[in-house]
């Protein structure tokens, strides 16, 4: 497993984030873009922290990877991994995009379902599916199940049997192929809680035919989140095709393979994953077994889609050492610095201040936890109490992975599309945190 990466370049200037980030602009009058809105004219009226999410972002990457995989010849099955961000404008934007979803978690399902995404182009995946969670899937005859376990393929068996429904399943297979990326976010070595191991996926498969409510159409493999090279690709699809081939010999018809997701972005200056390349690799290695592919892109998509505006409330002088910048936002907002060490770059919203004379800082959080931090030692313009920064390619596991702890509200959410914007979803208030609430004897308020 590869550990947090220990960058050895300089940290990228703001015009150099500015060049792989193509929807965002620096405007010498309007400041920071994101499409034609400027992102002071949100943090002005919405106030900070706030999400600002980009329609035409979202567009054109799902269509640039779609693209990639029709350019490859592949007919390919697309569902967005709704853990990277669940939010209904997010979903009904990819849903008209003809994507599907991905889903793990019954409250994802109906998500997906509220905007009109067919049962038909929804799968299930996940390692601790609820019962009641199953019985949804059934009810809702969406297109498979993306099965973790033979303790779960039993399970799903006698629901459905119980309901008198056959559902798709696919056993998801761990292939041990190590992705090289952060270890919280690998799930294709032995170790994992992810997935069936390789040796017992046949077997498995084998028995899964026997069972009733069930029909195994297929396998599916996820390595992991980040994959910024197609080596680890093609080394899990490999594997896969050996499986499948090894499972017709038998007799037994394979008719689909999900490929997963996790290709990679560049947050600092390490390269994008590449669409083509990994529809390559899928071609490469599954092309000639005449199933039905699938992906479940997530991040690709929606993470440049996505900034965190925030205030600096604070600078707090360190003798001997770099200042802090105390900004508004927290982890309780933007959980990734301090769950993953993940490097997010952070661009003032003034051009002005984009200009300002670089100085090393710290950039922190008020919750009261030494991991609420966003950069340490990080190289940035100056800046003075109330400037605005964008931190930027929080599109995924973003909002969606907030809280409220430290009793902060969760942030306003607004989506951008060309010159316009709006709020979608507004702050939650003080008074909303406690509003549902009790007292032990059932009063809503202290005698």
């Amino acid at each position: 497993m590869a550990d947090p990466i220990d960058f050895s370049t300089p940290d990228p200037s703001v015009r150099e984030l500015l060049a792989t980030h193509p929807d965002l602009s620096l405007d010498a009058h309007d400041g920071l873009l994101f499409e034609q809105v400027p992102l002071e004219t949100i943090a002005h009226h919405v106030g900070t922290p706030c999400w600002v999410m980009s329609s035409g972002t979202l567009r054109k990457r799902a269509a640039r990877l779609l693209g990639a995989m029709e350019a490859a010849g592949l007919s390919v099955s697309a569902h967005f991994a709704v853990k990277a961000n669940d939010h209904l404008a997010v979903l009904r934007i990819l849903s008209e995009c003809e994507l599907g979803a991905d889903v793990v978690s019954g409250g994802e399902l109906l998500r997906a379902r509220k905007v009109g995404i067919p049962a038909s182009k929804i799968v299930f995946s996940g390692v601790g599916k609820t019962d009641v969670e199953l019985r949804l899937a059934l009810e809702e005859r969406i297109a498979q199940i993306n099965v973790e376990s033979v303790e779960e393929l039993e399970i799903i068996s006698a629901l459905a049997s119980g309901m008198d429904r056959e559902i798709n399943i696919v056993l998801r297979v761990n292939p041990d192929v190590d992705a090289k990326t952060h270890a919280k976010i690998t799930t294709g070595v032995a170790g994992n809680k992810f997935g069936i191991p390789y040796d017992e996926a046949l077997p498995l498969y084998r028995r899964a035919r026997e069972l009733p409510g069930v029909k195994a159409v297929g396998y599916a493999v996820h390595i992991g989140s980040q994959i910024l090279t197609v080596a680890p690709y093609r080394a899990a699809y490999a594997r896969i095709a050996e499986l499948v081939r090894a499972t017709r010999a038998e007799g037994l018809a394979v008719s689909v393979v999900d490929c997963g997701g996790g290709l990679g972005i560049c947050y600092r200056d390490e390269g994008e994953g590449s669409p083509d390349a990994w529809a390559g690799a899928i071609r490469a290695e599954l092309g000639d077994l005449d199933v039905r592919l699938a992906i479940e892109p997530g991040r690709w998509i929606a993470a440049p889609a996505g900034v965190l505006l925030a205030s600096v409330v604070l600078r707090k002088a360190v003798t001997g050492g770099a200042s802090f910048l105390v900004l508004n936002a927290a982890m309780n907002d933007l959980l990734r610095p301090s769950l993953y060490d993940a490097w997010h770059g952070i661009v003032p919203l003034s051009a002005r201040d984009a200009m300002g004379k670089p100085e090393v800082v710290s950039v922190v959080g008020p919750v009261c936890e030494s991991g609420d931090t966003f950069a340490q030692a990080r190289l940035l313009p100056h800046l003075q109490r109330g400037a605005h920064v964008a931190i930027l390619d929080t599109g995924a596991y973003g909002a969606v992975m907030s809280s409220t702890y430290n009793a902060r509200p969760l942030a306003a959410e607004v989506l951008v599309d060309g010159h316009t914007w709006s709020v979608i979803r507004p702050r939650q208030t003080v008074e909303e945190l406690w509003g549902n609430e009790r007292f032990p004897d059932g009063s809503e308020e202290a005698a």
